[in-house]
């Protein structure tokens, strides 16, 4: 039996049965700490679902953030610094990955006990158990006006890949990396790889590669 919710039922409901099903139409999402570090030195770790591709030439990455209404240090670090990091979760620190939503005084890091690893220089800090690392700067940043969201545009400067998940191809294992993601607003899941697909073309089968 399929229940029905227009939009006039959606805004009416309870707001955290609301907010629940409406983060959960999209079905399962990426999931990435974002590190950031202020100007004063103080490391921020956040859980991230609305990351995405932009591009590959040049690479750009996508963050969408709620709207600035109120203190968000990881949007205000890479306003201020131009810097930020994406990292992978695995089944080995997803709960701490999870914990770093909650609000600290000081570094995230330190609070949930996950360590910093500083790679090629780069200012923003990696998380040190993620499998895939990748160290961005900061392009452009865009309100929107629909709901006042903000949408952080990246460039990625480095990537570092543990090598058993990285295909000769250039995509990636994520079942052998380990690669956790996520429904919803608290659901965490490990993906089940059912196959990969040739390029569709009219005129020829599928066929798995």
């Amino acid at each position: 039996m399929m229940r029905h919710f227009d939009k006039s039922g959606i805004l009416e409901a309870d707001s955290s049965f609301r907010r629940d099903l409406i983060n959960s139409l999209s079905g399962y999402k990426s999931l990435n700490l974002i590190g950031t570090k202020s100007k004063d030195g103080i490391t921020n770790l956040s859980p991230f679902s609305q990351v995405f591709h932009i591009g590959a030439t040049p690479p750009l990455v996508g963050i969408l953030f709620r709207p600035h209404s109120v203190e968000r240090h990881t949007l205000e670090n890479i306003m201020e610094t131009g810097y930020f990091t994406m990292n992978h979760v695995t089944e080995a620190f997803y709960q701490q990955a999870h914990q770093t939503a909650a609000r600290y005084e000081n570094s995230e890091f330190e609070a949930v006990g996950l360590d910093e690893e500083y790679l090629s220089d780069f200012f923003a800090p990696f998380v040190k158990l993620s499998p895939v690392k990748v160290a961005c700067s900061l392009k452009e940043k865009q309100t929107l006006q629909v709901n006042g969201t903000v949408l952080v545009i990246g460039a990625i400067e480095h990537v570092f890949i543990e090598e058993r998940g990285l295909r000769d191809d250039g995509s990636l294992d994520l079942n052998r990396l380990g690669t956790v993601t996520v429904s919803g607003l608290d659901e965490y899941h490990l993906g089940k790889k059912l196959a990969r697909l040739s390029y569709p073309k009219p005129d020829k089968a599928l066929r798995e590669i």
